[in-house]
């Protein structure tokens, strides 16, 4: 089936471009200033502090926190940021194993493998974080997960509501029900909506998370996904 060109599409690429090179600037920024001394802040929320090994995190109450310097803390956001990412993650990829048999478009199916690999690996990644500083981990970062593509379906921990970009149960229903240049039209316009959500949620960590790891890696996250809308942007141009 043939479908006509989406007249408001090249103004939401503009404003998703535009939000994505604000965010860009602003890391780059924060990053050029990252060995420059700077006052030890006290946080308005309890943080958690990782025990040695064998033991479990410890939470610091703000009125503990002063004085504590460099110690190595991790704040509810970074924890927040590396849970959910998982289930956001999870939901890209369940986006991308559609591609293979869906879509006619070869430059779409290696964008949707690069997208598979990247965010198979990220997710165990954060799975690792977690584990490594005794959290939950969500099912879906499990051995026994689809995270590996070898076993069932695990279910998501967080509401699609909850977090920025998440496709809802129709727009995956309407995806997995279409082929061709349809399928490609909607893989591509959901995919960059399901990055800038990604983008939104790593602006939050961005500006609330303590933990070095979590910064260096929201930071990788958002370069990869900041290139791969234009990518996606300059290929629904060409449908």
């Amino acid at each position: 089936m043939t479908t006509g060109p989406l007249p408001h599409r090249p103004r939401c690429r503009r404003a998703v471009l535009t939000g994505a090179v604000a965010l860009a600037v602003g890391l780059a920024v924060a990053g050029c200033t990252a060995d420059e001394p700077e006052a030890t802040s006290t946080p308005s929320s309890a943080v958690l502090a990782p025990g040695k090994p064998g033991e479990p995190a410890r939470t610091i109450a703000p009125e503990e926190y002063e004085g504590m310097g460099d110690a190595d803390v991790v704040t509810d956001a970074d924890v927040d940021f590396m849970t959910r990412m998982i289930d956001h993650h999870a939901q890209a990829v369940e986006m991308s194993r559609l591609v293979p048999e869906r879509s006619t478009s070869g430059q779409v199916a290696r964008l949707a493998e690069r997208v598979l690999l990247s965010q198979e690996g990220e997710i165990r990644y954060m799975g690792r974080w977690l584990e490594d500083h005794d959290l939950p981990v969500p099912a879906v970062a499990s051995p026994s997960s689809t995270a590996d593509g070898s076993g069932p379906r695990a279910p998501q921990t967080h509401d699609h509501g909850s977090m920025p970009g998440m496709l809802t149960d129709a727009e995956m229903a309407a995806l997995a029900a279409a082929d061709g240049a349809a399928f490609d039209r909607l893989f591509l316009e959901g995919m960059i909506k399901h990055h800038a959500g990604a983008l939104t949620m790593v602006e939050e960590v961005s500006s609330a998370g303590r933990d070095e790891a979590v910064q260096e890696f929201s930071s990788n996250v958002a370069a990869d996904q900041i290139a791969e809308i234009d990518r996606m942007s300059r290929l629904l141009d060409e449908l």
